[in-house]
């Protein structure tokens, strides 16, 4: 059987290392950036997307209906499933015909 002392330490341990880990999902990696959809949910990005128009359409659009954020994260205007099939598509490869299409079908 544990002792108060010995309990009271392993709580303390445990708590320390919680709070480490709720800091460490908030730090992202180098050449990347974070973003919220609209359902808020938390995308990792990395900064190479922002070259790509369909992304530079999805900011446009958030600072049209959110404004720019002065003090809090960046929220698209499209929800976590897009958002997910959007990261998929930049990650196999966008051309420049699909990225076309995405555009047309996902932003009108």
């Amino acid at each position: 059987m544990k002792t108060a002392r010995k309990l009271v330490k392993m709580a303390r341990k445990w708590q320390k290392e919680a709070s480490r880990s709720y800091c460490n999902e908030k730090i992202t990696n180098k050449g990347h950036f974070v973003v919220y959809t609209a359902d808020h949910n938390r995308f990792v990005i990395p900064l190479q997307y922002l070259n790509t128009t369909l992304f530079k359409e999805l900011l446009r659009m958030s600072e049209d209906e959110f404004g720019l954020p002065t003090d809090g994260p960046i929220t698209l205007l499209c929800d976590s499933t897009l958002m997910s099939y959007l990261i998929n598509v930049f990650e196999r490869g966008l051309s420049i015909e699909l990225e076309k299409a995405l555009l047309v079908s996902t932003l009108d």
